[in-house]
């Protein structure tokens, strides 16, 4: 999509603090941290929400989920604690509708959040 975000920082047409890169996944830092560590896990394809996901994308969930804890252990949190959070709709807070994942730690994530 032309005018997604996400899509421009996979085009590598908007700069990003990319942390990890596979064929069908990029991580980034998130601009506006909410936790010492907090990067953003987004799939290649353009998937606007968690609803339009469908069973032949379940590699991608797959992937994002190794990745996240790679990306962990890669940050010092696997062992002490993280989050992996997906918000869906702007009612949860999905403020960019491109799926993807927020990896959080480095700091003690109270529940319930938000």
């Amino acid at each position: 999509m032309s005018d997604c975000i996400f899509c421009k920082i996979i085009n590598k047409d908007i700069p990003a603090k990319i942390v990890a890169e596979t064929p069908g996944l990029i991580a980034i830092r998130d601009v506006n941290p909410q936790a010492p560590v907090h990067i953003l896990i987004i799939p290649k394809k353009h998937i606007p929400t968690l609803n339009d996901v469908t069973k032949g994308d379940g590699s991608i969930v797959t992937d994002v989920h190794f990745l996240a804890q790679e990306l962990a252990k890669n940050e010092g949190v696997g062992e002490k604690g993280f989050r992996l959070v997906l918000n869906t709709n702007s009612e949860a807070g999905q403020s960019v509708f491109h799926i993807h994942w927020h990896l959080l730690g480095g700091r003690i994530l109270n529940w319930p959040p938000g």
